[in-house]
C-alpha cells in the first residue's frame, strides 16, 4: 500500500507544527489564501505539450551539487537507491532529476534496474556547449543511465542571452537526438532573466527547469517577473519543471509555505527538489498533500 493512501491523518498535526513557526505563516493559517484545488506529489501531470506523464513531484539529486557530486550522492550509493525506490514505491514518485554535474546517473541507473523503466520519467542535463560534445554525452549518459532513450535532456545553466544562436549547433545535434529516438524531449535551464527569456523566445525549448520560489532567492529575476516569463512559455505548450523551491535552502525552515507557493503560482507543471533521507521526503509528500 502507498504511504500516501494514510497521509491525509497526519498532514494536519505536521503542517500545524510548521505553520506556528513563522510571521507570515500564523497569519496564512488565520485565512488561508485557497488553492484552486488539492494536489498530492503522486498527481499524474503532463508537461506542456510533450505528452510526458509523471508525478507532480520530481526526486532531486543535485542539492549543492557540483564537479560531479551532491548531497544525494554523498550519502552513498545504497543509501540514494534506497530513497529513489522508496519514492517510488511508497509514494508514487515516477520522476527521477538528474544531471551529469550532480554524478547521479550511476544511482539513477541502479534504482531502474528494479522498476519497470517506462514507468519513470529520467531528466538529466549536459553542461558541454560543443556540438561533438554533447554528441558524446549523449551515448556516455545512456550508458551510465543503462537505459535506451532518455526522455529529457537539458542544456544545463543557461546563462547568455544570446544562447539560443550562441549554441545553435548544440541544439541541432539534440533534435537529430529526438528524431532518432534517443531522446524524447529537449530543453534547458536557465540561470538569468535574459536567458529564461531567450528560452521563452524559442520555439525550440520543449521543457524548461525554472528558479521560482516566494522570496526570490537564487532565481533569475523577482518571482512575478519570472512567472510573466513562464507564462508565455505555458502559452507556446512549453513543459515547465520548477526548481529552488527551497530556495537552495534559504526557505528550509519554511519548507511548507514553499510548497505552497509553488502549487499556488499556477505556472509549474512539476517541481523537483532533493531530499537526503526518506523523512525529509515524506515530509515533501506530506506538506504538497496539507497545501
Amino acid at each position: 500500500m502507498l504511504r500516501r493512501d494514510f497521509i491525509r491523518h497526519s498532514v494536519k498535526t505536521l503542517s500545524a507544527a510548521w505553520l506556528a513557526k513563522s510571521a507570515v505563516a500564523r497569519a496564512a493559517l488565520v485565512d488561508p489564501e485557497p488553492l484552486p484545488k488539492k494536489f498530492t506529489a503522486h498527481d499524474e501531470v503532463v508537461l506542456g505539450h510533450t505528452g510526458i506523464r509523471t508525478s507532480r513531484l520530481a526526486m532531486g539529486s543535485g542539492t549543492m551539487g557540483s564537479g560531479g557530486a551532491s548531497d544525494q550522492t554523498r550519502m552513498g550509493k545504497a543509501a540514494f537507491v534506497n530513497l529513489l525506490l522508496d519514492g517510488y514505491h511508497e509514494n508514487g514518485l515516477r520522476f527521477f532529476d538528474g544531471a551529469d554535474s550532480y554524478g547521479s546517473h550511476f544511482d539513477i541507473a541502479a534504482a531502474l534496474k528494479q522498476i519497470p523503466r517506462d514507468k519513470v520519467t529520467v531528466l538529466t542535463k549536459t553542461d558541454t556547449r560543443s556540438p561533438q560534445g554533447v554528441r558524446a554525452d549523449i551515448d556516455r549518459f545512456r550508458r551510465e543511465l543503462g537505459v535506451d532513450y532518455i526522455d529529457i535532456l537539458l542544456m544545463h545553466c543557461m546563462m547568455e542571452d544570446d544562447w539560443t544562436t550562441r549554441y545553435r549547433g548544440v541544439m541541432d545535434v539534440l533534435s537529430e537526438a529526438k528524431e532518432k529516438g534517443v531522446i524524447r524531449n529537449h530543453g534547458c535551464s536557465c540561470h538569468t532573466i535574459g536567458a529564461l527569456r531567450a528560452a521563452a523566445a524559442s520555439p525550440w525549448v520543449e521543457v524548461d527547469l525554472v528558479r521560482l520560489n516566494p522570496i526570490g532567492s537564487y532565481m533569475d529575476s523577482d518571482p512575478e517577473t519570472v512567472k510573466g516569463v513562464i507564462e508565455q512559455m505555458r502559452a507556446q505548450g512549453k513543459g515547465i519543471v520548477g526548481m529552488k523551491i527551497l530556495g537552495q535552502g534559504d526557505l528550509s525552515d519554511r519548507p511548507a509555505e514553499a510548497v505552497r507557493y509553488a502549487l499556488g503560482s499556477g505556472v509549474l507543471d512539476a517541481f523537483t527538489i532533493g531530499a537526503t533521507s526518506q523523512r525529509q521526503q515524506n515530509n515533501l509528500v506530506q506538506y504538497i498533500a496539507a497545501a
